[in-house]
């Protein structure tokens, strides 16, 4: 069986595919001092609870924190006699990435496009509502063409918090109208319909320069939330990036 893992900014998920689905899907939080042997007793912890045995025989690894994969790769080595393969590092991708010479593009950026290409064809674009919300443009051909990078949405909300002082901390969540009565719907107005108003603009002139239709995709911790706004994307997947790792491992099994 196959573990992947997905390591971004603030979480990390491991998912075990069968070879035919996921078995299991197991987040924590991102935090490059847990070693090899705490990740080993929390994910066996959490099989024995959940009474799921997988034979581990691969593992895949994304992550946006490099300082995390050593202790990955430990990980893997120690406790499943395996070498992981590493996006950015030691994985063939399916796809080609055109981008300017020189320019390192984030694992989770081309993962989402290898599962994006798979699942939905050809001129895309993926929006990922993580730490930072990003936009990865998918040419007809599944080749990764560039994007956009905006600040996460939680990381607004903090920042506003931090830099004026009579302004509170809050969650974000859909207000009930776009006219804040008080201090906090007032926020959640602002940073909801605020990112709607950013990813319909920047869609709209990421179609318009390339001069053709292209499919919206959504993914991400946020994105259920964004996604009450009907007509802002044609399709959610909540799995994507693990679904890229899953395409990216069986590419690189073939290529061997």
């Amino acid at each position: 069986m196959l573990l992947a893992i997905d390591c971004g900014n603030t979480n990390t998920v491991f998912s075990i595919w069968n070879g035919t689905e996921f078995i299991a899907n197991w987040r924590a939080s991102t935090e490059w001092q847990r070693t090899a042997d705490q990740y080993y007793v929390w994910l066996t912890t959490l099989m024995r609870f959940q009474n799921i045995e997988a034979d581990i025989t691969e593992i895949i690894i994304s992550s946006t924190v490099p300082r995390v994969v050593f202790n990955l790769r430990v990980f893997a080595d120690r406790y499943f006699n395996t070498r992981p393969l590493v996006v950015g590092k030691d994985a063939l991708l399916p796809v080609d990435v055109r981008v300017d010479e020189g320019t390192a593009v984030g694992p989770d950026r081309l993962v989402n496009t290898v599962a994006g290409h798979d699942l939905y064809g050809g001129d895309l674009i993926i929006v990922d509502f993580g730490t930072a919300t990003t936009f990865d443009v998918v040419a007809k051909d599944g080749a990764y063409i560039g994007g956009v990078i905006a600040p996460g949405v939680n990381l607004s909300l903090e920042a506003l918090h931090q830099a004026a002082a009579a302004l509170p901390h809050v969650d974000i969540s859909r207000p009930q109208g776009v006219i804040g009565t008080n201090t906090v719907a007032c926020m959640q107005s602002g940073v909801f319909w605020g990112y709607i108003g950013l990813v319909r603009e920047i869609c709209d002139r990421i179609k318009a320069e390339r001069e053709r239709e292209m499919k919206i995709i959504s993914t991400g911790g946020l994105a259920p939330l964004f996604q009450q706004s009907a007509d802002l994307f044609d399709e959610f997947n909540d799995d994507l990036t693990v679904h890229g790792l899953v395409v990216i491992n069986d590419y690189n099994r073939k290529q061997a």
